[in-house]
């Protein structure tokens, strides 16, 4: 990305070449105040290792939108597990307000980074400063993108995920079947879709079964 150029502008180029809808002029504003907040915060916090803006703009909000696009039109809640810097849930909740986004982060200074990020963004989101697993409640959705131990969060995320409900995983098409047998066999899983920021990278779908009566 050219250093003048407009984040929103090289963001509609880059879902323009992916082959991806473009934004709301709303949506474009809300993502890059969150893309200029973790640039503020990286400096003292570690958010997310790559420093570059080209580079985030690419690979944590292209491949977030991809999911917000592809998510199933009936999810009405969704639990981020392991929010971070807020991906996927942040573009989720801005491309898709119409879902009731919950972002679970255990580190402090993430937390506190989400909530300022809701202030700034203005989404209607909330946020659960502690262990996801904790939480009783289930969601239509749940997803997971770069959380340590995947194969034990998953294990986790597939409890959280209510009957006939999703669970979202943003992998490495090397991880797919381990992930898949993590999740426990209650889950009919859709071919991964790839993500256009990386040759490896796939957005994993799976929908819970109901239960057997």
């Amino acid at each position: 990305m050219n250093p003048e150029q407009d984040p929103a502008e090289r963001l509609t180029q880059l879902l323009a070449a992916a082959g991806f809808k473009s934004l709301q002029d709303k949506e474009n504003k809300q993502l890059t105040n969150h893309l200029a907040l973790i640039r503020r915060w990286n400096s003292r916090t570690n958010l997310t290792s790559i420093r570059d803006p080209d580079a985030i703009l690419q690979r944590h909000f292209v491949e977030s939108i991809v999911c917000a696009q592809a998510l199933p039109t009936e999810i009405k809640t969704l639990l981020d597990f392991g929010s971070g810097a807020g991906f996927p849930g942040i573009p989720i909740a801005i491309h898709r307000p119409e879902i009731a986004v919950a972002l679970a982060e255990s580190q402090g200074k993430k937390a506190a980074f989400l909530r300022e990020a809701i202030r700034v963004t203005g989404v209607s989101a909330t946020v659960h400063a502690g262990r996801a697993e904790s939480l009783e409640e289930k969601f239509d959705c749940v997803t997971l993108r770069a959380v340590d131990h995947m194969e034990a969060a998953v294990r986790a995320a597939a409890h959280l995920v209510a009957p006939g409900g999703w669970l979202a995983a943003l992998i490495t098409h090397d991880e797919v079947s381990r992930l898949q047998a993590a999740a426990g066999s209650g889950f009919h899983w859709s071919e991964p879709t790839l993500l256009p920021s990386t040759k490896r990278g796939v957005l994993l779908l799976g929908k819970r079964l109901p239960p057997i009566a």
